[in-house]
């Protein structure tokens, strides 16, 4: 088994050489330092399952405006640290006496990290055709460590959600989820990104989630036809299947003795 889940300070492994991010090494051995799901193949590395979002440049995120002042909008970014951002990263020029008339406390907004110092002063920035406030739909939060498992290996569960709940779906790095569709759309990927949060360790999780989706939608997975050749491979082998236990129901008969 290449990952299974951990606690803190359980044993891994005695392979120090490979003990990466999440581990600790004790007495040549490897340990796990947080709760989450250790990977064992290649580098060992524990990925944790709670956590507080770490910003650092580049990670498009969901924030909410919680303060204004003269020259900056404050902005929760679920991170130990709040995001800064200045009159001059908003899209376009405004007066500081307006900025309350484009961004208001309890705004939501799909942000950028800019730059991230030494101090943690987090800079963000709205100016990117990406970025815009948020003015409908709903965001979700999760935690953030779980961000990559509702992406999915090459974006395939992402990509099944939106197809499955005919949705527009953003996954901000810091655990906000911006969900955007009919209102009934919008129920059925919520209950479908709970029920991931819910499973993160679970293998399979793609498929159990397009289960779950189509079960609430009232659909039958439809399972492949076997073509001709195929089904007539399938009769010819049920019928030497059938010989072959006539044969052997003749030699056990032997054995056994007629009891007729």
């Amino acid at each position: 088994m290449d990952k299974k889940l951990v606690l803190p300070g359980e044993f891994i492994s005695d392979d120090v050489e490979r003990a990466g991010e999440g581990t600790f090494v004790d007495d040549g051995k490897v340990f796990s330092s947080v709760f989450g799901v250790a990977s064992l193949k290649n580098q060992i590395k524990v990925v944790p399952l709670s956590g507080k979002y770490i910003p650092k440049s580049g990670d498009l995120i969901l924030g909410i405006i919680k303060e204004i002042t003269f020259s900056n909008w404050i902005v929760d970014i679920r991170s130990p640290y709040d995001g800064l951002l200045h009159i001059s990263e908003y899209p376009r020029r405004i007066e500081n006496t307006e900025m309350s008339r484009y961004l208001n406390v309890g705004d939501a907004i799909m942000t950028l990290v800019v730059d991230v110092d030494v101090n943690m002063k987090v800079e963000l920035t709205l100016n990117d055709q990406r970025l815009r406030p948020v003015k409908d739909g709903r965001i979700v939060d999760v935690t953030p460590s779980k961000v990559p498992r509702f992406i999915g290996r090459s974006g395939s569960m992402i990509a099944m959600l939106k197809n499955e709940t005919h949705c527009n779906i953003f996954i901000g790095q810091n655990g906000r989820i911006w969900i955007t569709g009919k209102d009934r759309d919008m129920d059925l990927a919520v209950k479908a990104i709970k029920k991931i949060e819910k499973e993160t360790h679970v293998s399979g999780l793609t498929d159990r989630i397009t289960k779950f989706l189509k079960e609430i939608k009232g659909e039958n997975v439809i399972e492949k036809e076997p073509d001709k050749e195929e089904k007539l491979r399938t009769e010819e082998k049920t019928e030497e299947e059938k010989t072959e236990m006539e044969k052997s129901g003749g030699i056990l008969d032997e054995l056994l003795g007629d009891e007729k």
